[in-house]
């Protein structure tokens, strides 16, 4: 595997990859890597010839009390994982590739960034969008594989690519949990013995919560529920949790056609996002 922090150097891995034939995968990543991302990579893997993964903790997408400077960084480790998986090219730019001197775009997706998540943490979508435009760019890959644990982002990339037609494939790979159902995260590191046992509250939640709304229960209802039981299971507090379009993630109270039932809380001061496929 090649390791690559400027474009001269990606440039030419990347023409070396296209001059092998084959198509192309990537799988943006801002490290700290898990068994969720190496499923993205093992999807990637069966969609392409090559594969390419980024490793870059995009300042654009936290907010100002958000944990930029706390974010686990351990490329050693991340590196050592895609080599053993076969991945032939680590994209890691520094802040100054990323965003050099004089960059000044930035790139606002509409609707399926206003609620949920782009309501709790102002600017980030718009963060995640110019970023992933900027790796689009750079890459040029023929298929990117993004993880169904944030949906909301997969939806707004979705949207990005569709509005500006760019030719890559999105590819949506379902979440990867641990035994006791907590989707993996980078984020979840943070929590202590005592938060990561009550965090399991959380997807236990999720599937009660959506039995119940496929079984015609009252949705409003249903939410409160939900809202109230993670708050008595130990969670501090809930930030959402909502039942929405499965495409344009508009809010829904009637369960008429495919949903997601998505939730973000917090416990111990850690953030947890999870969401689940709500069918009629």
């Amino acid at each position: 595997m090649q390791i690559f922090r400027d474009m001269a150097g990606l440039n030419a891995g990347l023409a070396a990859l296209r001059a092998d034939g084959g198509r192309i995968a990537m799988v943006p990543t801002m490290g700290a890597l898990h068994a969720g991302h190496m499923a993205l990579v093992t999807r990637a893997r069966a969609l392409a010839e090559h594969v390419v993964v980024s490793i870059f903790v995009n300042p654009t997408q936290f907010g100002p009390n958000e944990d930029l400077a706390a974010y686990p960084r351990r490329e050693a480790e991340d590196a050592a994982l895609l080599e053993a998986a076969g991945v032939d090219i680590l994209w890691a730019p520094g802040v100054e590739v990323m965003y050099p001197q004089g960059f000044a775009t930035s790139i606002r997706v509409a609707g399926v960034s206003e609620g949920l998540d782009g309501a709790a943490r102002p600017g980030h979508f718009d963060g995640v969008a110019t970023v992933v435009a900027r790796l689009f760019g750079q890459v040029r890959p023929d298929v990117a594989c993004f993880g169904e644990k944030d949906y909301q982002q997969l939806s707004v990339i979705r949207r990005l690519v569709a509005d500006l037609s760019l030719r890559v494939a999105i590819k949506g790979v379902p979440t990867e949990r641990d035994r006791d159902g907590l989707a993996l995260s980078s984020r979840n590191a943070y929590l202590g013995p005592r938060e990561r046992a009550l965090a399991v509250a959380l997807p236990e939640t999720l599937v009660t919560a959506g039995e119940a709304i496929s079984g015609r229960e009252d949705v409003p209802a249903i939410l409160a529920w939900a809202t109230r039981y993670l708050i008595d299971s130990g969670f501090d507090s809930v930030d959402y949790v909502a039942l929405c379009d499965a495409g344009d993630l508009a809010p829904m109270t009637v369960l008429d056609r495919p949903a997601r039932l998505l939730v973000a809380a917090r416990i111990g001061g850690t953030r947890l996002i999870d969401n689940i496929a709500v069918n009629p």
